[in-house]
């Protein structure tokens, strides 16, 4: 980061309103850097040594944002849809602001963690093919897994277009019985994020994906508390957790 910015520029990435709703609080004296009242918002600050206050409150500088989001079904997996609701329109307009953007994807059926920032290095490592970040799945499927799968899995399959994926960790939790109908229940770890690769690879194997959900990303784990659609931004051992993954 830049040592100084201007400080209209801060105040508008922050959310405390335009470049011109800000040249007129600058005019009506709500301003102030360092206790005293500035007259130009242009001027260069260092947001992190400098105090800027508005209406005497301190502004608290942050360049990013890290948020958790449990992604319910029915809901795009980026910035903007001519058609459908997106991640971003489930947000606090308090953080429209900040322009963040989804890491990755989850289908539109899917449910689970999604990570939502404006760090866009951390972004690129953690998605980079080169970090083989490991993300897992919870998945019911609609006829029984046993060894077999889990052989098939550990050792990458074939998917409709030829593509041989990388090695995936199986776990079975229910295995399921077609002839009383009960899905079969599983944990599904890969390290690679082809376009739906979760349903091709079980459907690779003869299985049908009945509900699909994201439990966790590297070492980010879903919050079991977080209702579906609800928010929470990063504490900070996760994002700490999180910026040592992508090393």
């Amino acid at each position: 980061m830049k040592t100084t910015q201007r400080l209209d520029k801060i105040l508008a990435h922050m959310g405390f309103g335009t470049r011109s709703e800000l040249r007129r609080l600058t005019k009506s004296g709500s301003i102030s850097v360092n206790g005293k009242k500035i007259k130009d918002s242009g001027i260069q600050v260092n947001p992190q040594i400098d105090q800027i206050t508005i209406d005497g409150e301190p502004v608290i500088y942050r360049e990013f944002v890290y948020l958790m989001m449990n992604k319910p079904q029915g809901v795009v997996s980026a910035t903007e849809d001519n058609r459908d609701r997106t991640v971003i329109d489930l947000l606090d307009p308090a953080y429209l602001s900040f322009e963040l953007f989804p890491v990755g994807r989850l289908d539109k059926d899917t449910e689970g963690l999604l990570l939502l920032t404006n760090d866009g290095k951390l972004a690129h490592n953690l998605l980079s093919p080169r970090k083989h970040v490991s993300k897992t799945y919870f998945a019911q499927v609609e006829w029984e897994v046993g060894q077999a799968e889990i052989e098939a899995f550990a050792k990458g399959v074939t998917l409709e277009d030829g593509y041989v994926t990388m090695p995936a960790e199986l776990a079975i939790l229910r295995s399921g019985s077609s002839l009383e109908q009960i899905p079969a229940e599983i944990h599904l770890t890969i390290k690679e994020g082809k376009f739906h690769q979760i349903k091709r690879m079980l459907q690779a194997v003869g299985q049908k994906v009945v509900y699909l959900k994201r439990i966790s990303m590297g070492p980010l784990q879903l919050d079991n508390e977080l209702a579906l659609g609800e928010i929470r931004e990063l504490t900070a051992l996760e994002l700490q957790a999180l910026q040592q993954a992508k090393q």
